[in-house]
């Protein structure tokens, strides 16, 4: 029986407030409204910031809320004016919209955009508007996307078609984890070939980001994490050599230089730690060394010594992967992928 047009029934795993377990309920998913698209969700991940909103931002504003921004699915149907999707389609559903006119997206300097869930704020990770409601009341669709739904709606500025064959249960890490790490080492530090760099925190995020490393030429890459189980992983990706913090009695910062003849070239924060992004910049060496900030965290201000900057080193952050600029909406093949 088709759904098309009208309010689907189905599951999301519901967080009704913060620092409290999600809960499994049935929730009613309206029809798309203009330029919008609901899709069906067959696979989704979960990233930190799913955590941070639940566990560290928990701003009041945000619940209740369905989270999940890493997935991909198929379109069930598309409201009036969406004309580059159609029912079938597999999609990634994005926390970062796509425009087209803004003058983020007019520039290609960014791959960020004015559209879209975050232009009224970070706070509560979500835009009042939704197509969610439960029990009566509204639920919030996080960073736009809520995909711990079984269905979701999503702009069609914020959503990519990808290759009709495209395994859906790999391919969902493409709306997050894959492409701000990756993307943070190519686009934005911009590693470059015979370079020594440094990825501090081995998730999804940081693997990826030692996969950009490799990718981009570097000749070592220094892995950092406290969990040693993650270092066998990290090496299939690219990395060279392997540090737990926990093993030496003084600053990583000093264990890097030392490993390196005075700082790296280049390092990341895939964490969204304060500390730890600060290490991260004290590790690169001083007149040309680049940090970039990529792990997600909006609760404490990140600090250094001017020295640090005085003395060459740059500090850039990355989000969703930086600078390359495609069209969201246009069709991903496997190609483009790989």
């Amino acid at each position: 029986m088709t759904t098309v047009g009208k309010v689907i029934k189905c599951k999301a795993a519901v967080a009704w407030e913060a620092n409290k377990p999600l809960v499994i309920e049935e929730i009613e998913v309206d029809v798309p409204h203009a330029n919008e698209i609901r899709m069906k969700i067959i696979a989704t991940g979960l990233c930190h910031t799913d955590l941070y909103h639940l566990f560290e931002g928990k701003h009041k504003d945000g619940f209740p809320v369905v989270l999940g921004h890493e997935g991909a699915g198929i379109v069930e149907s598309v409201g009036p004016g969406v004309t580059e999707f159609q029912p079938g389609d597999k999609v990634i559903p994005l926390f970062v919209s796509q425009c087209g006119e803004c003058r983020f997206c007019q520039s290609p300097k960014t791959n960020q955009c004015l559209e879209g869930w975050s232009s009224g704020g970070h706070e509560t990770m979500s835009s009042l508007e939704t197509r969610f409601t439960c029990r009566g009341q509204k639920v919030l669709q996080f960073t736009g996307t809520s995909t711990f739904s079984q269905y979701t709606v999503v702009n069609q500025i914020a959503v990519a078609k990808i290759d009709p064959s495209a395994p859906l249960d790999t391919v969902c890490l493409l709306g997050c984890g894959v492409c701000t790490g990756f993307g943070a080492a190519v686009n934005t530090a911009k590693v470059e070939p015979g370079s020594t760099c440094a990825v501090f925190g081995l998730g999804a995020v940081g693997l990826a980001a030692v996969m950009g490393c490799h990718s981009a030429g570097a000749k070592r890459i220094i892995a950092v994490d406290l969990n040693p189980d993650k270092f066998e992983k990290a090496k299939v990706f690219g990395a060279t050599d392997f540090v737990n913090p926990n093993d030496h009695s003084e600053p990583i910062s000093q264990v890097l230089s030392k490993m390196t003849n005075g700082g790296v070239d280049f390092s990341l924060e895939c964490v969204g730690n304060v500390g730890v992004m600060r290490n991260a910049l004290e590790s690169c060496v001083q007149g040309w060394g680049v940090s970039v900030v990529v792990g997600w965290t909006d609760l404490h201000d990140v600090a250094t010594r001017p020295i640090q900057l005085i003395g060459g080193r740059t500090w850039k952050g990355s989000y969703f992967g930086g600078e390359a600029h495609i069209r969201f909406n246009s069709s991903i093949t496997m190609e483009q992928q790989s």
